[in-house]
């Protein structure tokens, strides 16, 4: 009976760990939303060339805060994909490829969602700059809610800092008894 429900454990276990590789085609899936922002980037830097000689300052500041902001986006992504598949699914097998990004390999989720919180409050702040810079088109209720919904991105990855800085606390305290 022992050895029977041993063997019921270990195939379940295998059969559970095994399932992490459902996460992979949410993976290929970012993968799909890079490449549509690259060709969205590639449209809005084609429209920026193609019209910069009849902008004025103004009209180039905002046409690059948005190719900014689509490479912020893209950075998102990357660091999604990769450290998620990295600390969910799979460790990367590229050797000590000349590449490589210095952080992957080392960022774990606690790491990875202030790395998110940060891109958001990144990209909330220059789609806030953006509405700034042409705020007559905007009404004050509108700007308002766009204020206040930066400062929560803002609080939010405040919050989460100080939590993860408390649970850092709380281990390191565990450890040095």
């Amino acid at each position: 009976m022992k050895k029977t429900q041993r063997r019921f454990e270990h195939t379940l276990e295998h059969g559970l760990f095994a399932s992490r590789w459902l996460m992979a085609p949410f993976y290929i899936g970012l993968v799909g939303a890079l490449a549509a922002l690259v060709y969205t980037f590639g449209l809005e830097l084609f429209h920026f060339i193609t019209h910069a000689s009849s902008m004025n300052a103004n009209d180039a500041i905002l046409a690059s805060l948005a190719l900014i902001d689509i490479s912020l986006a893209g950075n998102l992504l990357i660091i999604v994909i990769f450290s998620g598949y990295e600390n969910f699914i799979s460790k990367f097998d590229i050797g000590d490829h000349v590449d490589q990004p210095e952080w992957m390999g080392s960022v774990d989720f606690s790491t990875l969602k202030l790395k998110l919180i940060a891109s958001i409050v990144a990209i909330s702040g220059i789609h806030l700059l953006k509405v700034f810079m042409e705020i007559k088109k905007y009404s004050e209720q509108e700007i308002l809610w766009m204020v206040i919904i930066h400062l929560v991105f803002v609080v939010s990855g405040v919050m989460l800092a100080l939590m993860d800085k408390i649970a850092a606390g709380s281990k390191i305290m565990k450890k040095s008894k």
